[in-house]
């Protein structure tokens, strides 16, 4: 049986794997079906602490690994297809090749990923001016035109963090009002960087034959009619997933992510599980925040084991 197991392997799962390794527990880290998690898929990073030149997602997180790896942290390639959890000291997590693996403590760090659209370009273009975080991405499109799409908050935040860049941003969103709160609706209203395409959807995005985002086709869900922007990036903010599946019916979910009744813990309603990161978290969304929280998540481990 092992002391800790660790089921994700972005920033979370691979800072609580450096502290638990440093702590000499031998965590074993289950990776998922994304070594690194979603930021091996972002190209440069420059808000994450002690890099002022940016890194590359994927050299930030092989540090990670690295760093966790020297410490004796393990790293076992695989997805957990269901967990078999109870206050009983042993955690019990099944994989998807049938194994089963056994815990003294387990720490949740699944990470969530963004809600797509399907929309025809958007797959070839992710990274290339397809976006899912314009607090990740927005910098680097100044003085250009860019899109989002959505019409909750997230969407609404996204469109007024963009105006600090973004020559002109397109707000395109499917209804003929906003979900989000009135005093965002009002912020983005008033503000003449935005221009709002009500009734509306992303039906296309140009150009993957020239490998970057030129412009995308917008369909009139009441009319039919189609109308062709140009712009330089396409960010979408239509809400994120959890990668919670698994956990149906072990542990308490709201809206898909992790419940911890205590906030200013890592700890879930069952002693000996902790959960970290974008899992757990539908307010931040950030590497560094979800490092903290992979942090938060390892001392509680400690303590627990400690005690056990």
């Amino acid at each position: 049986m092992e002391n800790v197991v660790i089921v994700g392997s972005g920033p979370a799962g691979y800072t609580a794997a450096i502290y638990l390794a440093r702590a000499e527990l031998k965590p074993l880290i289950i990776a998922g079906n994304l070594p690194g998690g979603l930021l091996t898929q972002t190209t440069e990073v420059e808000n994450f602490p002690a890099f002022p030149e940016g890194i590359q997602g994927f050299d930030l997180m092989e540090n990670m690994r690295q760093q966790a790896e020297k410490f004796g942290a393990r790293l076992q390639f695989g997805e957990v297809k269901s967990f078999e959890l109870s206050p009983a000291k042993e955690k019990t997590l099944v994989l998807a090749d049938g194994s089963k693996i056994g815990a003294r403590a387990l720490v949740l760090a699944m990470g969530a990923r963004p809600r797509s659209l399907g929309a025809p370009g958007e797959e070839e273009l992710k990274n290339k001016g397809v976006s899912y975080c314009a607090t990740c991405d927005g910098a680097f499109f100044k003085q250009v035109p860019v899109m989002v799409i959505g019409g909750g908050d997230s969407a609404l935040e996204e469109a007024l963090f963009l105006c600090h860049f973004a020559s002109e941003v397109h707000l395109v969103h499917r209804r003929d009002q906003f979900r989000g709160s009135k005093i965002m609706s009002d912020r983005v209203l008033a503000n003449d960087k935005i221009k709002v395409h009500w009734d509306s959807v992303l039906a296309e995005v140009h150009d993957p034959a020239q490998d970057k985002v030129t412009a995308a086709t917008l369909r009139n869900v009441k009319s039919g009619q189609t109308s062709r922007l140009d712009c330089a990036a396409v960010f979408i903010a239509v809400g994120h997933l959890p990668n919670t599946e698994s956990l149906q019916g072990q542990l308490p979910l709201e809206n898909g992510y992790i419940v911890l009744p205590d906030g200013g813990s890592s700890k879930t309603t069952i002693p000996g599980v902790f959960a970290a990161g974008d899992c757990a978290d539908s307010t931040y969304r950030q590497a560094v925040t979800a490092a903290g929280m992979g942090c938060r998540a390892a001392i509680d481990a400690e303590r627990y084991l400690q005690l056990a």
